[in-house]
């Protein structure tokens, strides 16, 4: 990373206080969705009881419990969230450095749950340099897909 790469970021966040642990942890999780979503496949809900076909009454509000009908709208808006994710991810890894991009991939993406210390060994790197080309993948993730978190200024919040 040159020195113009380290001052737009350093820039950037010094603008923009990120809160780096919480924002990590949103983007992992949301690394994890997708690498199971592409595994397989999405996994849907289904109702424990079937429903009686006719409407059931509840105290007097004469509400109906509608729990397939939840259920098979759940399963259709969490696929379709799903699949727009994954694309959304695609593009995101478009933008980021061949070394940033392989990091995520074999960390996160692929079958095997790597450790960072036999990744920074098979991509010949040092693992400060590892975890840095990490960090800064991560940051850019999460820029990129609109995941990262901002701290509360004390100031603000007073």
């Amino acid at each position: 990373m040159g020195k113009s790469d380290k001052l737009a970021i350093q820039l950037a966040f010094d603008i923009l206080p990120i809160d780096e642990i919480e924002t990590r942890r949103r983007v992992e999780e949301h690394l994890e969705t997708i690498r199971v979503y592409r595994q397989i496949g999405f996994v849907r809900r289904q109702a424990a009881l079937t429903a009686s076909p006719e409407p059931r009454y509840h105290g007097s509000t004469n509400a109906i419990s509608r729990t397939t009908e939840n259920i098979a709208i759940w399963n259709t808006d969490r696929a379709a969230e799903l699949e727009q994710q994954s694309k959304l991810l695609d593009l995101a890894m478009g933008r980021l450095k061949k070394a940033e991009r392989e990091i995520i991939q074999l960390r996160y993406l692929d079958y095997e749950d790597e450790y960072d210390s036999i990744l920074c060994g098979e991509l010949g790197m040092s693992e400060r340099k590892y975890r840095r080309v990490k960090s800064r993948a991560i940051y850019i993730l999460a820029c990129a897909l609109g995941i990262e978190v901002y701290r509360e200024n004390k100031k603000d919040a007073e």
